[in-house]
């Protein structure tokens, strides 16, 4: 078994971009941390704006508040409502979000990939 560099190593190799996409990288996390980009939305806004199944989006709304990127509101008046909304954790990710759009506009634009020249 290999043992894994640290920072402290002085290793600077892809670990931390693998932690990241770990993180954040399963579909259903992309698309639900994408879609509040827009703001705070109730668990039935989420749902119908994901197309997720109740399941699914439950399990992976508990997932990202456990890892920090979503905060959960819940206000009691009847019915009882919970609004979900990205953290600032959550909210550091939108410039990374419009740089994977600006390179899928680019790469995945056409049949072929070709890039666009920006000269």
């Amino acid at each position: 078994m290999s043992q894994q560099s640290t920072p402290a190593d002085g290793d600077t190799g892809p670990c931390s971009v693998v932690e990241a996409i770990e993180q954040v990288g399963s579909p259903w996390r992309l698309v639900i941390l994408h879609d509040l980009q827009e703001g705070e939305k109730r668990f039935n806004e989420l749902k119908r704006s994901t197309e997720a199944n109740s399941r699914t989006l439950s399990r992976v709304l508990d997932d990202l508040q456990e890892t920090g990127f979503v905060e959960r509101r819940l206000e009691e008046d009847a019915p009882v409502a919970s609004y979900y909304s990205l953290t600032a954790k959550g909210e550091s990710l939108c410039p990374v979000f419009d740089e994977i759009e600006a390179w899928a506009d680019d790469w995945l634009a056409t049949a072929d990939a070709a890039p666009v020249d920006d000269d």
